[in-house]
């Protein structure tokens, strides 16, 4: 599936309350969405507002700020759960189902003609108002096959938008979403959704194989944050886009405003971007190894996938350890507008190795051991 036909559903307001640090407010909830639209994804997905009186508000309030982007909720396939959801003025509802063995017999209790019975009444009410709609299976990748694919052909037929493949507990491979979404084409001429979570690490990977499947819409959260240890990451999901393609991917979304949107949801939840998140995390383009820095100086595409200028972000070379090259430390030099020869750099870095082999080593330590050998003064570091 081409980036260009491929769309975001953006979960952080339905998915993302479902983590355990999340209590947004009705204010924080506005936020979030007007962030998330100005940073451009096709969808944001809404708690629903059957859950308490005051999600049916943040519900009708966000629907109501005419967002560029498609607002939707997410309820049960329940008539009371719909009708509901049509009051608050969303552009679609996305409804589901558990379909697995699992959930039939300790959740719902109900057989898959029930399952269907349901679907059909509810799908048939939504696009009866003109609203787009969703239809998935919850726990999909622990279903039999054959019956989602008797569940998903009679929702078709009733003319749904999108049908949704859950991989709800994080159970599935690239290989099998990927087996799962071409069968699933196979059957339906609806939109296909993935909702991949990440319990075994394999989210992001899941749905770039239902993309290359040919699933249409995938969900995501900021930072990856959901039920248990969440679904796939908005950022990550846009690494992995931009590496596809990165001028659409520029063309599509707002990419310098990734790291304000992880910023304002990581203080809301309390948390922090951990150090090697995709993109933002503190090291995501910070580079140690001499022989990279070399490398990286001359063109930073032999150590980078990801331009980090892209994003309002700026590439750091560390120097100041015993890895360290000549050519980083001859950089910094330059940087700091310092004059000195190469055989005299290489001597440098020598001294900088072999004080790095005693004692830790800051970017300071490494700015006073330059100007002291512009200065002449060659004496002992301590």
């Amino acid at each position: 599936m081409p980036i260009n036909e491929s769309y975001i559903i953006e979960s952080t307001l339905r998915e993302g309350e479902q983590f355990v640090g999340a209590n947004f407010t009705p204010e924080q909830k506005v936020e979030i969405a007007q962030a998330l639209d100005e940073f451009g994804v096709e969808y944001v997905e809404l708690t629903s507002p059957y859950a308490s009186p005051q999600s049916f508000r943040d519900c009708k309030r966000i629907a109501g700020l005419k967002l560029r982007c498609k607002v939707l909720t997410h309820v049960r396939c329940s008539m009371d759960d719909a009708r509901l959801a049509m009051d608050t003025g969303v552009d679609g509802i996305d409804i589901l189902f558990g379909t697995s063995s699992l959930l039939r017999e300790f959740s719902h209790g109900k057989s898959i003609p029930e399952i269907i019975d349901a679907a059909t009444g509810v799908v048939s009410y939504i696009k009866a108002q003109g609203l787009e709609v969703r239809f998935s299976s919850e726990d999909s990748f622990r279903s039999e096959e054959e019956d989602l694919m008797a569940v998903y052909r009679a929702v078709d037929e009733l003319g749904v938008d999108r049908v949704g493949l859950a991989d709800t507990v994080g159970v599935a491979t690239p290989l099998q979403v990927y087996h799962l979404v071409r069968k699933l084409k196979e059957v339906v001429k609806a939109d296909i959704e993935f909702h991949g979570h990440n319990d075994t690490g394999c989210a992001i990977a899941n749905s770039v194989s239902a993309l290359e499947a040919g699933a249409t819409h995938i969900d995501t959260s900021v930072l990856g944050i959901g039920e248990r240890v969440g679904i796939t990451s908005l950022g990550g999901f846009i690494a992995r886009m931009y590496a596809l393609n990165p001028e659409l991917t520029r063309a599509k979304y707002d990419l310098p405003k990734l790291w304000d949107i992880e910023q304002l949801v990581a203080d809301i939840v309390g948390v922090s971007i951990p150090f090697n998140n995709y993109i933002t995390g503190a090291t995501a383009f910070t580079h140690k190894a001499g022989i990279h820095a070399k490398a990286l100086l001359n063109n930073p595409r032999t150590y980078e996938i990801l331009d980090p200028h892209d994003f309002g972000l700026t590439r750091y070379i560390s120097i100041a350890h015993r890895l360290t090259g000549w050519n980083a430390v001859k950089h910094r030099a330059e940087q700091l507008g310092l004059e000195l020869s190469d055989a005299q750099i290489k001597e440098v870095t020598r001294h900088i190795k072999a004080l790095a082999d005693v004692k830790p080593l800051s970017l300071s330590d490494v700015d006073a051991i330059l100007h002291r050998w512009v200065d002449g003064y060659l004496g002992e570091d301590r």
